[in-house]
């Protein structure tokens, strides 16, 4: 087992690696920007390395001065967390070329997964089945014209390099399309720094399904089950449940003989995550995710298995122990992703925070790095927390819930806490009848 890990990332899930390292007896090295001098991370962790000013691409996305900071602290592997270099291959692989382990997938496996083209061909080769989309990025506007007029109006345009609804845009007529395209190609060439653009068929009410899974790297794996997490706004994750409530037995086991064999085949090393659009009792591949996912603490309130540790084990090359027929769900659970953001109009909200009151009682866990006078910075994203309930059935997990969020306390800044109270209440959240753009509908009125 390791001795020291470096943590790089901050907020949340910079806290949530330090206290898996500390349950492992591993020692922590927190790195951090000026901004975060006072963060939580920073002042549990067993030492502490300032990396950089406030701005990310000075600091957490400064991959000289992390590799400098793990050199210097006499750190033996290094944990990305989620986004910043999480899925950076070309971090991954100068982190081993330094000699340090890197917690996560093979450089190999994030190239390949990074590159949404990429992966669609290696699913396909795999057997995953595939949303009807191009075979490539798209060359021109004459290109993408023909592509669209083969797969059927409407269409979605995706970034080939993206994710988090970056360079993504649904078209749904003709006439749109060449605007719509170069949008998408500024918005990704922003973004990743990648201005290639494929099509998909557009689903028109799709859940958002997704299959965790564990391996060793030497074709060992398991899965824990699905997640739901089809609550979303502008593509972006709110709400995440497991298990789902639109599958049966039936369904859950066509999912993981789907993927396990697959992976088996990559030999995936480390935690990931297989994402799926599901519809009409079909299941489309959409892309994998090569790191530890946000909602991660929902698959584990239902499986008790520490996702995290798990991570560090591997990368340290201890036995895989896990096994599939030992794996056992329990209950339900369901995470709400907390932001520092206003609840209408979802503008980010930073600032000092006056007060702070997490929930508590049986089933209630919280993910965040937030305490009273701490100031929530303007330079990242605006996530401060993660409220996750777990209960005996989904009916007792949503009184559970409820009850959480009433009783959550954060002063001093705006929260989306009552967007989450409201969404808590609404009858197709209750009834789990919901589906990926549900969500924008309620918020435009369309639901009730």
């Amino acid at each position: 087992m390791f001795d020291k890990v470096l943590i790089a990332n901050r907020g949340e899930i910079a806290l949530r690696i330090h206290r898996a390292c500390r349950e492992l007896g591993i020692h922590t090295v927190a790195v951090h920007s000026t901004a975060d001098a006072e963060a939580m991370h920073v002042r549990l962790a067993d030492e502490s390395v300032c990396i950089g000013p406030p701005d990310a691409r000075s600091s957490y996305l400064n991959i000289p001065a992390i590799i400098a900071a793990a050199q210097i602290s006499g750190a033996e592997a290094i944990h990305p967390g989620y986004g910043f270099l999480a899925e950076n291959a070309e971090f991954a692989a100068i982190v081993e070329e330094h000699k340090f382990a890197f917690i996560g997938p093979s450089p190999e496996h994030i190239r390949l997964m990074g590159d949404k083209i990429a992966a669609r061909r290696r699913a396909a080769e795999l057997g995953l089945p595939l949303i009807p989309g191009s075979e490539g990025p798209v060359a021109d506007e004459a290109a993408a014209l023909r592509e669209a007029r083969g797969i059927g109006f409407p269409v979605l345009l995706k970034a080939a390099a993206g994710g988090g609804g970056r360079g993504m845009k649904r078209v749904e007529r003709e006439e749109d399309l060449p605007a719509a395209l170069t949008a998408a190609r500024a918005e990704s060439r922003a973004a990743f720094g990648n201005d290639a653009i494929y099509l998909e068929k557009y689903l028109t009410g799709p859940r958002h399904i997704e299959l965790q899974v564990l391996g060793d790297g030497h074709g060992k794996m398991v899965h824990l089950g699905e997640r739901d997490c089809s609550l979303q706004r502008r593509h972006q994750k709110v709400i995440e449940e497991a298990p789902s409530p639109a599958l049966n037995a039936t369904e859950r086991a066509a999912l993981a003989d789907l993927v396990m064999p697959a992976l088996r085949a990559l030999r995936y090393r480390g935690a990931g995550t297989v994402e799926f659009l599901y519809q009409d009792g079909r299941f489309f591949f959409i892309e994998m995710n090569t790191r530890l996912q946000v909602e991660h603490p929902v698959t584990e309130a239902v499986t008790g298995i520490d996702i995290v540790r798990e991570q560090i084990r591997i990368a340290a090359g201890a036995p895989f122990v896990l096994k599939q027929q030992d794996i056992r769900f329990h209950g339900h659970a369901i995470e709400c992703r907390i932001n520092a953001e206003h609840p209408e109009t979802f503008a980010p909200a930073p600032g000092r925070v006056s007060e702070y009151h997490p929930p508590g009682g049986p089933g209630v866990r919280i993910d965040s790095a937030l305490y009273a006078g701490c100031r929530v910075p303007p330079y990242y994203d605006s996530l401060i927390g993660k409220l996750i309930v777990h209960g005996q059935s989904r009916n007792e997990c949503l009184m559970r819930l409820r009850r959480a969020l009433e009783e959550y306390v954060i002063g001093g800044i705006d929260t989306n806490i009552p967007l989450h109270l409201a969404l808590s209440g609404t009858r197709a959240f209750v009834d789990g009848d919901y589906h990926v753009r549900w969500l924008e509908d309620y918020l435009a009125g369309r639901q009730p």
